[in-house]
């Protein structure tokens, strides 16, 4: 009887049992840990924890230690992770995994919430200083938003039509982020250039050969050009053809090639000469040297140069620029005056005909005719 009274008294310990932090004392006949959890009814899962062991020998007088596991599923800054903890309060929780929110930070939940046996799912929203440049504009901000389109809703900014975002709306913010809109609009538009006209030669037998006329006048004519442009911030960034056209067509030059031979001046007949009489040396006598004729004078008084450029193009034009032409087509000179309309605009004081009156003077007759009428007279007025 002794022996089992002993025995009895062995097996028989007073131990504290603390679940969660809730102790209580706790009489258990058994030599195990698991003796203990048994008695209680307790179940021990993947994700428990028991100190001592539930393999280890109970002694009497012991502690029992029971945390049970608990499920924390966290969002930060838009990234979520599962989290096994024995912390029975979400801020001892937080820490326990290694989540440092910053006093600054928004959390879903209060930190001092309890957590239950069946876990809790948080998000946590950290801060960040980030940029955003838009419509000329850079601005700092700080902000628990998570992604950039949250950024440019909060900041009230409005994306229209091909408005582009860098980095893309969804990206997640970080600590530094700058985020660029750029605002992108299309637009058309047209262009006009010139189209240079041709020239045509055509032979004509009324024009002696080396004199050209201009009969018919060319004009350029117009291209129109639309365009696709795209512009970035006020800035052409890409320009797209879309169609190209002649709008005026060019019109041909025509001008008439003299065909018809110079007529062939006859060389004046020469003078004979009287033989010599010869004349004994006694009696000739040094005669005195025959007189030389004066230089006939040349005037400039009265003389207008002006547009002598513009006249040269147009003798090049009318006459290949011979001043002294006299081709027998009723036309003179470089500028080709016919002779009623160079003795009416004065060019009797300088010669009876153009052709036989200096450059400089033909010039002047010119400029006192262009005076008047213009160059309406002059076929070749589109060399001008």
């Amino acid at each position: 009887m002794v022996g089992g009274a002993f025995g009895i008294a062995h097996l028989d310990k007073a131990v504290a049992l603390s679940v969660d932090g809730r102790t209580e004392s706790v009489h258990v006949m058994g030599s195990t840990v698991a003796d203990l959890l048994s008695k209680k009814g307790i179940s021990i899962g993947a994700h428990d924890t028991v100190v001592p062991a539930a393999d280890q020998p109970l002694d009497d007088g012991e502690t029992v230690v029971v945390r049970y596991g608990r499920k924390l599923t966290v969002t930060l800054d838009g990234r979520t992770r599962d989290y096994w903890t024995t912390a029975t309060s979400v801020s001892d929780a937080l820490a326990q995994v290694g989540l440092r929110a910053d006093s600054a930070a928004l959390l879903s939940v209060s930190r001092d919430q309890p957590l239950g046996r069946s876990g809790l799912a948080m998000s946590i929203a950290s801060a960040h200083t980030v940029t955003l440049v838009v419509d000329g504009k850079k601005v700092a901000r700080t902000t628990t938003v998570t992604t950039v389109g949250q950024l440019l809703a909060l900041m009230g900014v409005r994306l229209r039509g091909s408005d582009q975002v860098r980095p893309a709306a969804s990206t997640l913010l970080t600590n530094g982020l700058a985020v660029t809109v750029s605002r992108v609009v299309g637009r058309s538009a047209t262009s006009v250039e010139q189209v240079g006209f041709t020239t045509e030669r055509r032979n004509d037998a009324s024009l002696t050969v080396g004199t050209t006329r201009i009969t018919s006048a060319g004009s350029v004519g117009e291209r129109t050009t639309t365009w696709q442009e795209t512009w970035v911030d006020g800035k052409l960034a890409k320009r797209v053809q879309v169609r190209s056209a002649v709008t005026r067509a060019p019109q041909t030059q025509v001008v008439a090639v003299g065909t018809r031979p110079v007529p062939v001046v006859a060389a004046p007949p020469r003078v004979a000469v009287p033989p010599r009489v010869a004349v004994s040396p006694r009696v000739v006598a040094p005669s005195a040297p025959a007189p030389t004729p004066p230089a006939s004078p040349v005037s400039t008084a009265g003389l207008n140069l002006a547009n002598a450029a513009m006249w040269d193009r147009i003798a090049n034009c009318e006459s290949t620029g011979n001043w002294h032409i006299n081709s027998g087509n009723g036309y003179y000179g470089g500028l080709q005056f016919a002779t009623a309309s160079w003795l009416a605009n004065g060019g009797g004081a300088f010669a009876p005909r153009a052709d036989l009156a200096s450059r400089e003077q033909q010039i002047t007759v010119a400029n006192h005719y262009f005076a008047t009428a213009g160059l309406g007279p002059w076929g070749c007025a589109g060399a001008a």
